[in-house]
């Protein structure tokens, strides 16, 4: 007995069960503000600068955009399993970062600084604003916690 800790996880597992985390996080972002702000309420559309034709195939490549994200994320998250186990506070850190992130992203860059969209038209935006950009911090602020967090874990 050498009296050292065991070695856990090799890196390379802890970081790509954070990148299928956070492409998963990225994509599940885009996927539900795409469903419920583009198609079910129809508050806005990816791009709305050109009208409703060019709103709706920036709506489409930024679904497939969002799908892609998904996709790349469960295959990676299947080669993780298949290789012996997804680290599960990686994987969940990196959903809950990568949804954050976009979130952000798309609440300061896409709306405030570009101004390719609003969240929604005719209202005061203010409140939306904060509810907007105060989920995304949240779960970029959780997500970021969990993935600095040192605790070993096992590899299921």
């Amino acid at each position: 007995m050498t009296g050292r800790a065991p070695a856990g996880p090799p890196p390379s597992t802890a970081r790509r069960s954070t990148l299928a985390g956070v492409l998963m996080g990225v994509g599940l972002a885009a996927f539900l503000d795409e469903t419920v702000f583009h198609q079910l309420l129809h508050w806005h559309h990816f791009y709305d600068g050109a009208g409703a034709d060019a709103g709706l195939v920036s709506d489409g490549f930024f679904h497939a955009a969002g799908w892609i994200a998904v996709v790349a994320g469960l295959f990676l998250f299947a080669d993780l399993q298949r290789r012996g186990g997804a680290l599960r506070r990686r994987l969940v850190g990196g959903v809950l970062a990568g949804w954050g992130a976009f979130q952000l992203y798309d609440g300061l860059v896409q709306h405030k600084l570009l101004g390719l969209h609003q969240i929604r038209y005719g209202v005061d935006l203010a409140a939306y604003d904060v509810v907007w950009n105060t989920a995304g911090g949240a779960g970029l602020v959780v997500g970021l916690l969990l993935l600095a967090r040192r605790a070993p874990e096992p590899v299921r």
